[in-house]
């Protein structure tokens, strides 16, 4: 089999990197101790009752020794068993998300939370992710997402308030708290554009974080976490979550396609402070992993039909991140 963490071949569990950086180490299996029909149960009896809206319910698991158990405090990971409702490939969901977010580091070296799959005792597939905001000592850190950093709930904003925001007024916020803004929009302007070349139509406000530097007392961007591409469960969504810009800016490009390439993306790393050589360079970077990601997306625990479509889907957006509007208008 493939390590259920990084996905590296011939291996019969977690690898011992992947242990290491899961697990502290320890021996950890692939395979819970429990099914899910014991995992529903035991949730009913804890909570007494079982979300079945179509919404990823997250429950909250802690090492005790070298076995995961659920648990209601001191959680150290996050397991997301696969969703109920009326999307398409729901039994998919665990392997995309793992799949995207090992794309986002071994590809593009974006910081995500560590993360990996694990199996239900009846071999039913899960996503797991240890929290990145819990010290070894059990010290949690400070962190707030960007909802919380605009200070926007559903009683201020409404029911769609995550989705009524744009990545540009981000960028704001995250240059007035983080003082190493140079350094860590760099990593949010790449964090949107894998986002867009991924599908991922769900990068909402909530799904970009910072914490607190306890030895410095200052704010950086949290690892990025929630990757999945969403075009798989939903087709003909939005291309992304949020608008690029504030203001209801829209370049030439975008005017006249309704769509985002190259154009916007210029623009959009133009007006929250990155230097043209930069956002050239992100930009190659983000279009040259064709042959990595397929690499992984062969090795992946999607079944084959899915492979073919996160690849084809990848590909599209490829193409429209290499589509300049404006070049072609010059020619």
């Amino acid at each position: 089999m493939n390590c259920p963490g990084c996905l590296k071949e011939n291996v019969e569990t977690y690898c011992d990197n992947c242990r290491k950086k899961l697990f502290n180490g320890k021996k950890v299996s692939h395979i819970l101790s429990f099914s899910r029909p014991e995992f529903n149960e035991t949730k009913i009896e804890r909570s007494g009752k079982l979300s079945i809206s179509g919404i990823q319910v997250k429950h909250s698991l802690k090492l005790n020794g070298n076995e995961l158990v659920l648990t209601e405090k001191g959680g150290e990971y996050i397991l997301k068993p696969i969703p109920s409702g009326q999307f398409r490939h729901l039994d998919a969901v665990p392997a995309n998300e793992h799949i995207t977010m090992q794309i986002a580091t071994q590809v593009f070296e974006l910081p995500t939370a560590e993360n990996a799959l694990i199996f239900f005792s009846d071999m039913e597939v899960a996503y797991i992710t240890k929290r990145f905001d819990i010290l070894p000592d059990g010290r949690k850190l400070l962190q707030e997402d960007f909802a919380q950093v605009a200070q926007i709930t559903e009683e201020t904003a409404g029911k769609n308030y995550k989705y009524d925001f744009n990545y540009e007024h981000i960028a704001e916020y995250l240059k007035r708290y983080v003082g190493a803004y140079n350094i860590e929009v760099e990593k949010y302007f790449k964090s949107i554009l894998f986002n867009f070349l991924v599908c991922n139509g769900d990068a909402h406000l909530k799904n970009f974080s910072i914490l607190r530097n306890e030895d410095y007392g200052d704010y950086l961007l949290t690892p990025f976490y929630d990757l999945i591409n969403t075009a798989i469960h939903v087709p003909g969504e939005s291309d992304t979550a949020l608008e690029l810009f504030k203001d209801s800016f829209m370049t030439e490009g975008y005017k006249f396609s309704s769509k985002y390439s190259m154009d916007d993306f210029f623009e959009f790393g133009t007006r929250i402070g990155l230097k043209p050589i930069r956002i050239s360079k992100i930009l190659e970077d983000i279009v040259s992993g064709e042959k990595e990601i397929r690499n992984l997306v062969e090795r992946s625990y999607l079944d084959n039909n899915l492979k073919s479509e996160y690849l084809r889907l990848v590909e599209e957006r490829r193409e429209r991140i290499l589509y300049s509007y404006s070049a072609d208008k010059g020619k």
